[in-house]
């Protein structure tokens, strides 16, 4: 075989890798990538086939979003160095995207569950449930915090943990126990964020593992008194002996506009 039959033409070149054609005349006329050689007669461009490495860690760089203009200081200046340090910054960025994308579906699992829970609950009742530990930020709050100075400690929270969007974590308020035994209702000393894949539990609040006393209250807030010591009651009825913080959070705001409809999930740990 003579060196003129190994060649390729730009069809076949492009069939090989899978692109069109147009990608390698836009190589050919940026000087990222050029033919092997160029018929003087008719134009026709044409690749030798030791020239898929090349082509082949071009379009690896562009799948991993490297830009053309970094593509050709790379090709101007290849060695391995070069490409280690591209490889070690994409590598990174891939990380942080698939970090992101399991927060999401971490996120959206949740969203789909309270859907199910809506679908299938029964607000009269009072269960038990078994929960994973699980890892809260929370921030410090008490009666004379205003909602705007609530929203803006939530704020601060979700910018200190990077959180683009606020549905990327789940939120909620807690009670402590103590305060429901002694009739106090209203006692909510602390927001908490729930952010999927936490790299760290130093200084975060713990939410044990265990049997967690599960209710739900359908309706504004003043109602909550009264479901608190339905909740109390069936406790006291049933011999728990409940622990800790009592934490509540919405499982329907997405799906409703009246705030009659909303509907807060109580959780409250069991010891024992």
């Amino acid at each position: 075989m003579d060196e003129k039959s190994a060649m390729l033409t730009i069809g076949q070149f492009a069939a090989v890798h899978g692109i069109n054609k147009k990608t390698l005349m836009w190589y050919d006329e940026i000087g990222l990538f050029k033919p092997a050689s160029i018929d003087p007669a008719n134009g026709y461009r044409r690749y030798d086939h030791h020239q898929s490495s090349i082509l082949e860690t071009i379009l690896l760089l562009r799948e991993l979003g490297v830009s053309v203009a970094e593509i050709q200081d790379f090709m101007e200046d290849r060695s391995a160095e070069n490409m280690k340090c591209l490889l070690d910054d994409k590598i990174k960025d891939l990380d942080l995207q698939i970090m992101h994308l399991k927060a999401v579906r971490k996120t959206l699992c949740k969203h789909h569950q309270n859907m199910v829970t809506l679908l299938t609950m029964d607000l009269s009742e009072i269960s038990i449930v078994d929960k994973e530990e699980c890892c809260l930020v929370t921030v410090d709050i008490d009666r004379d915090v205003t909602f705007e100075e609530e929203v803006a400690l939530i704020t601060a929270e979700t910018a200190r943990y990077k959180l683009g969007r606020l549905h990327d974590a789940s939120y909620g308020s807690m009670i402590p126990v103590a305060s429901l035994q002694k009739g106090d209702f209203d006692d909510y000393t602390r927001l908490f964020i729930e952010i999927p894949f936490l790299r760290q539990k130093t200084g975060l609040h713990i939410q044990p593992k265990g049997r967690y006393l599960r209710a739900f209250h359908k309706g504004e807030w003043d109602g909550m008194s009264a479901r608190y010591q339905e909740i109390l009651k069936h406790a006291r009825r049933e011999g728990l002996t409940l622990t800790g913080y009592s934490y509540e959070k919405g499982v329907n705001e997405t799906v409703i506009d009246r705030i009659e409809d909303h509907i807060v999930q109580i959780e409250i740990p069991i010891l024992g």
